[in-house]
Formats: structure tokens, sequence, C-alpha cells
């Protein structure tokens, strides 16, 4: 299955520098993974730094290229311009920001604390407007072009969606910021683009979101109209095209790579297709004029 192997030629991205928030696990590993393959150099940065060096040290030794881990707590500014400067004095300069970092909760939005709110909020909201801050400053200051944001939002970013509010809201901040600076700050040579994944499942966060056997009844991938959730290596294929000098012209995007699975739901008679052949054929002769 080709959807299953590396997009891009060889080395395309060499030399690049990624940085990726919310690298050391899951999807911003997956991505991380297929960008040293391509001749990257990457930053990972999460709250937990042992996961992270334990995470670099697997990635190094696969790829044999540089993988810099970094403590960071998006959600504080001063921890995101520590993040810069460790960057910069490593690497010199830094190419790319992928905002990956998330949390969520699925729960009614009358059981959620203020608090619980702030968590999400603040990770995914705030947290992408730090790092974007942090780093497209610098880039600006430094007159340094070619350089671009990847984040990574959801399709409910733009419907909404019950049980699911503080991310949504968070979410669509993240989307309004990356359709705003797109345009703003094309004139600094920065381009800004997003993702908008559909089911991908991952052990901890799904693990999260679901609990016990919950994956098992509400399967996420029976919503998607190809009857299946996403491969890793399909986002970090798209992933790895937008962030490359490819995509030179892409800016102010948001490609959605969910099976149609949004538009499922967008639908308003997309629930017939339980119907069988037998019902179909039943509607047809209702609809017959009498007689013929």
């Amino acid at each position: 299955m080709k959807y299953k192997e590396g997009m891009l030629r060889d080395e395309a991205l060499k030399d690049k520098v990624i940085v990726i928030t919310g690298g050391g696990t899951g999807l911003g590993r997956s991505m991380g993974e297929y960008f040293l393959r391509l001749g990257a150099k990457l930053v990972i940065t999460s709250r937990k730094i042992e996961v992270l060096e334990k995470t670099a040290a697997e990635m190094m030794a696969s790829h044999g290229s540089e993988v810099l881990p970094v403590a960071c707590d998006v959600r504080h500014y001063d921890q995101v311009e520590q993040l810069l400067s460790k960057t910069l004095a490593h690497y010199g300069k830094a190419d790319v920001v992928l905002n990956n970092a998330a949390g969520n909760f699925i729960s009614p939005t009358e059981r959620l604390s203020p608090n619980a709110f702030d968590a999400v909020i603040d990770i995914v909201l705030k947290g992408s407007k730090n790092v974007t801050l942090a780093f497209g400053k610098h880039w600006i200051e430094n007159k340094q072009t070619d350089k671009c944001f990847l984040n990574i939002v959801t399709t409910y970013a733009w419907t909404g969606s019950s049980f699911v509010v503080p991310s949504a809201m968070a979410k669509a901040g993240v989307l309004a910021m990356t359709r705003s600076l797109a345009v703003e700050w094309a004139k600094y040579g920065i381009r800004s683009n997003a993702i908008a994944p559909g089911p991908f499942p991952t052990k901890g966060a799904w693990s999260r979101l679901l609990p016990g056997n919950l994956q098992e009844k509400l399967d996420l991938a029976k919503q998607v109209p190809l009857k299946r959730a996403g491969e890793h290596q399909e986002l970090a294929n798209l992933a790895a095209y937008m962030v490359s000098d490819f995509a030179a012209y892409m800016n102010g995007e948001v490609v959605t790579l969910d099976g149609a699975e949004w538009l499922q739901d967008a639908g308003q008679l997309n629930f017939l297709d339980v119907l069988t052949p037998e019902h179909w054929d039943y509607l047809a002769s209702l609809s017959k004029p009498k007689g013929s």
C-alpha cells in the first residue's frame, strides 16, 4: 500500500531545522521520524525531559541525524524564549515550527471546571501563540526568510463540536491565527499553514480520551467513509510536503486529512447509507405514479 510509504525524495528537507512541540510522542514523533529520513535536523519539546531524551536517543540511533531535546512548557512565554535560545545556540537557526502540542477532554461541558477549560486553552491556543510569536519575532527582526509555521488543528475548528468545547475554541483560535499571519507575515517570507487530521490512533492520546474499552465501543474509524483510520505515514507525508520548499506557494491553507469524516457528519442525509437495496427499492416504489 503506497500510502504507508514515504512520499518525498531523499534529502527533500536537507539541513532544515524543524522545531516540533509535543515532539516526544504520538503524531509529533511520527512526523519527526519522517523529517529526519528526509535530511532534517530536529528540536523536539514537551514538558517531560526524560521522555524527550529517550525519544531523541532512539531517533538518532535509527536515522543518524541530530535531534535536540528541550524541556519547555509552551504555556509560559519565558520558557518558549529559552527554547528559541537553545535552538539557536545548538543549530544557529530555525527554519520550521510545527505547533503540535495539544490537550483535550471528552466531556459534557457543564461537567468541566474553569481549570479544565484553561488546561486545554492554555496549551493549544496560548501555547501555539507563544511559540509562533517568539520564533516569528526572531525571524522578522533578523530578516530571515523562507521560514514557515505548520499548525495542527481539527475539522471542528470551523464547525464546532459538542463535548470538546475547550478544544474547539482553542483550535478555532489557532486556525484564525494561521490564516491571519499567512497574510500579515507573507511580506517577511514567512508562510503559515495548517493540517486538520481525522482519526490517527496514538496510544497516549486515544487512551486518555477513550479510556478502558471505550475505544472498542466508540470506534471512531467507523465514522469515516473510507472505513479506516489514518496511517501515521500519511500525515507525515503531508506535513513534510507542506514544510518543504516544494510547497513554497502554499500559504494560509488548512488541509483536511480525514477520509471525508467531517463531510460524513455534515451531510443532512448521510445517515441513509445504512439502507439496504431492498429499502431503496421500497422507497422507489413509493415515488412512482400510480398505474405506472
